[in-house]
Parts: structure tokens; sequence; C-alpha cells
């Protein structure tokens, strides 16, 4: 029997460790990738962010609050790459 816990973790490191990853992953799109394949792409590493979530999310060994936790990592994880993904897209308009 496990005792109670005292003082247990935050669990904000889990959930910006995925919007960090989220904005690396849409910057790596967005300068690798040609620009009729980034939405593609875009989609597959917002895929990665929730799986990322969800083990990240797994691995903090709490379970009060998972599913909001895990919403919270996915939904700040789609507005990084949303503003990202905005960003390249208003940069690939804009002749130069």
């Amino acid at each position: 029997m496990a005792g109670p816990v005292l003082a247990p973790r935050r669990a904000t490191g889990g959930v910006v460790s995925v919007w960090v990853a989220a904005a690396v992953i849409g910057l790596a799109v967005g300068l690798f990738v040609p620009a009729e394949w980034r939405a593609a792409w875009l989609v597959v590493g917002m895929g990665g962010c929730l799986i990322l979530a969800f083990v990240v999310q797994l691995a903090y060994g709490r379970s009060q609050g998972y599913i909001q936790r895990v919403a919270i990592s996915v939904l700040g994880a789609l507005l990084v790459m949303g503003v990202i993904s905005l960003g390249f897209g208003l940069a690939s308009i804009v002749p130069g």
C-alpha cells in the first residue's frame, strides 16, 4: 500500500515540454519541408505531439487530472504549431 502523496509534483513541466516540442517540430517543418508538403507534415508533427503528450503524462504517474493535462498539452501544441505555420504562410505570400 502506498502512502499519501504530501506534495505532488507540478504538471506544468510536462505540459510546457509538449509545447516546446511542437515549436521545434513546427520550425523544422517550416524550414526543411517544401511549401506544398508543409500542411501534410504539420499534421504528422501534431500526431507526434499527441503521442508525446500521452507518454509524458503517463510518465508523470498521477491519474487525477490526466485528461485535462493531456488536453491542455495538445491544445497548446495546436496553437503553437498554428502560429508558426501562419508565420510561414504569410512569409510565403510576401514577395521578397
